[in-house]
């Protein structure tokens, strides 16, 4: 008999953003008051199931997400390196649309496929992957939960579902849950939860936060 496990990669939260810039990998960005209540939302979603083990990207509104949901099970979070965001050359740049119309912008978006802007797609797979793994191992037979980003859990979703990694839109909205089922090894379901959609609003979702 093979032995089910989920593992549950979670996004972090609204993040306290006023300027608008791509903050990627930037230290101090922190979660918003809205952030800090979709994480509770959020991890009041995961009562009564049978978390094993937490883990977390390094980068402060994922700690915070992550804290939300370990002092409701009584744990501490690991931190892993692999779940950080993807690498960005935009970093540090507002992230309107009028932005990305600048020439000097141009020589970073020639592939889209890459992606020739940031970290190539393979790479965060591979990574992310690699976190899973290791979730799944520790809480074998049981849950885990790894709080990550946007593009780091959108592409290992599209990996998982044998879909191509380039990519227009995505379904990982803040506070999201993308669920991972493994019988053995093997994944043999995804879903897709929003427990913090109630607190959605206009702008509150931006891509590849």
């Amino acid at each position: 008999m093979t032995t089910t496990t989920v593992v549950h990669l979670l996004r972090h939260g609204e993040v306290d953003n006023p300027a608008g810039v791509l903050y990627g990998r930037l230290p101090d960005f922190h979660l918003s008051k809205r952030g800090t209540r979709m994480a509770e939302l959020a991890a009041s979603w995961f009562d009564g199931r049978d978390i094993a083990a937490v883990y977390s990207s390094p980068l402060e509104r994922a700690q915070e997400t992550a804290e939300a949901l370990t002092g409701r099970f009584g744990m501490q979070a690991r931190t892993d390196e692999r779940l950080l965001e993807a690498a960005n050359s935009f970093q540090g740049r507002n992230v309107s649309a009028r932005a990305f119309t600048q020439p000097r912008t141009w020589a970073k978006l020639y592939n889209p496929f890459r992606p020739s802007w940031g970290e190539p797609y393979t790479d965060i797979v591979a990574r992310m992957t690699g976190a899973i793994t290791e979730a799944r191992q520790q809480a074998r037979g049981r849950e885990a939960v790894c709080v990550s980003h946007q593009l780091p859990i959108w592409v290992v979703r599209r990996a998982a579902e044998n879909k191509r990694l380039w990519h227009h839109r995505r379904q990982c909205n803040l506070a999201s849950v993308t669920s991972l089922r493994f019988e053995g090894d093997a994944v043999v379901s995804v879903s897709y939860s929003e427990p913090a959609a109630e607190l959605y609003g206009s702008g509150s979702a931006v891509a590849g936060a």
